[in-house]
């Protein structure tokens, strides 16, 4: 089996490039990998596609990423909550793009992705705005529209837990969008709070699969997303 660990998150983000699709985990705070995401601002990658449930807040992690003028487009559910500043300032000033999903099809978009499900039929959505482009089809007498599947370059990830093998446990809520983002990458990489030898995971509470898994590096503490915004802190 391959040992999975590297040495540092720096080491873990070397290989995204310009112009990557970049799913990253979390809901809201969350399961967000920070360390990650600010490790991808140090490394200068740009002109990425970024698929999240939301946009960041503050001054720290996505928001920081997109303030950073790194993103040029956002695939999302919640472009704007009460800390959100960096993408609705980018998005008035039509730096940055916007791809709004219902929550339930971004999930479902990715699922489809890591299943190799091109596409599937959804009657959200019908009959709004976000209908158009789109085509159309009814079932049982309700409209529905096709959704194309999410597939990404990279999914970036935080765990609880993972082994050197890259298995994953997640701490509860934080698990969201991860397990199904780790199927939908080419490489995907995970910051764990514990990387312990293999053996250590009872493979009934397993939810992520090494198979799925490229890099794994250990952040004993993880910073919060929360705590960070009250501090009024910003990265770099």
């Amino acid at each position: 089996m391959i040992d999975k660990r590297v040495a540092d998150p720096a080491q873990a983000v070397a290989s995204i490039d310009d112009g990557s699709t970049v799913m990253i985990g979390g809901f809201g705070e969350a399961g967000s990998p920070i360390e990650l995401i600010h490790a991808l601002i140090d490394q200068g990658a740009s002109g990425l596609t970024v698929v999240n449930n939301n946009t960041g807040t503050g001054e720290v992690g996505l928001a920081a990423l997109i303030r950073a003028g790194r993103v040029a487009k956002m695939i999302c559910s919640y472009p704007r909550s009460a800390n959100s500043r960096a993408f609705p300032d980018l998005y008035r000033a039509g730096l940055i793009q916007l791809e709004l999903v219902p929550q339930g099809t971004l999930a479902e978009r990715i699922r489809a992705g890591g299943a190799g499900i091109p596409a599937f039929y959804t009657p959200t959505a019908a009959g709004t705005e976000l209908e158009t482009g789109k085509e159309h089809r009814d079932f049982g007498g309700r409209s529905c529209l096709l959704e194309r599947a999410l597939t990404a370059d990279f999914a970036l990830i935080k765990a609880r837990q993972a082994d050197w093998h890259g298995n994953l446990v997640y701490n509860k809520t934080a698990r969201n969008f991860s397990p199904l983002m780790a199927t939908a990458a080419v490489t995907t990489i995970v910051q764990a709070a514990a990387v312990d030898a293999p053996g250590t995971i009872d493979p009934e509470t397993v939810i992520t699969p090494g198979i799925y898994v490229d890099r794994v590096v250990c952040i004993p503490d993880p910073a919060h997303e929360s705590r960070l915004v009250a501090q009024g802190a910003a990265y770099p």
